[in-house]
């Protein structure tokens, strides 16, 4: 196989096998709140899965929004089964870095969500957030229900016409349904809480969402 470039989507047939008989090991707890990483969760609450370059910064971010009750890091929008973080990164798996958000929507709704979504990252910038280049940091939702589609299209289309006003170019963002949510290793998992002055990257525009 000759793949091409780590910014061009790998197709399914020239993906990592990866493996079926095997996990990733998932801590019992989120290291900053100690709540649970996987389901089930509390009745009522909501989940939402956002790409937005590094999972590291922008986990950090989510979790500290009040309704948030957890956040894990993982890889989605893929083809490889239980991909690792030095598979994800050879750009040979589909997936991007993503953030899984478990929510009370009594608390704080999808749509506010969205707004921090795209307020804290470039959605213009393709296969890449700033100087971290590869399909593994596209910007992207992945639509855990299929109700979610219409929120995610409406605010693009409104954050669309205020980066262009700003003179950025055309948003490309993923917006699909989520397929598996494959978590991360046990040391990605609330990364910055355990190494406070580790790496954060989003090259985000300035540019508010138009709340008004």
């Amino acid at each position: 196989m000759l793949f091409r470039t780590k910014t061009e989507m790998v197709s399914e047939v020239e993906a990592l096998p990866g493996r079926t008989d095997q996990t990733m090991p998932v801590p019992e707890a989120h290291y900053v709140n100690g709540r649970p990483l996987r389901g089930p969760w509390p009745e009522g609450f909501q989940t939402a899965v956002f790409g937005l370059g590094c999972f590291w910064g922008a986990e950090e971010i989510f979790w500290q929004m009040p309704g948030v009750w957890t956040t894990a890091v993982g890889y989605a929008g893929g083809f490889t089964p239980n991909p690792s973080y030095e598979e994800v990164c050879s750009g040979r798996t589909g997936h991007t870095e993503a953030v899984l958000v478990v929510f009370d929507p009594a608390v704080v709704s999808f749509q506010q969500l969205l707004e921090t979504f795209w307020e804290i990252h470039d959605p213009t910038q393709g296969m890449r957030q700033g100087n971290d280049v590869g399909t593994q940091y596209r910007s992207a939702v992945y639509l855990t229900d299929e109700s979610q589609r219409a929120a995610v299209e409406a605010t693009r289309d409104r954050y669309a016409e205020a980066i262009r006003d700003a003179r950025y170019g055309e948003i490309s963002t993923e917006i699909a349904p989520l397929d598996t949510f494959f978590y991360a290793e046990p040391y990605h998992q609330q990364y910055l809480a355990k190494n406070p002055h580790g790496y954060r990257c989003h090259a985000a525009t300035g540019v508010r969402y138009p709340r008004a």
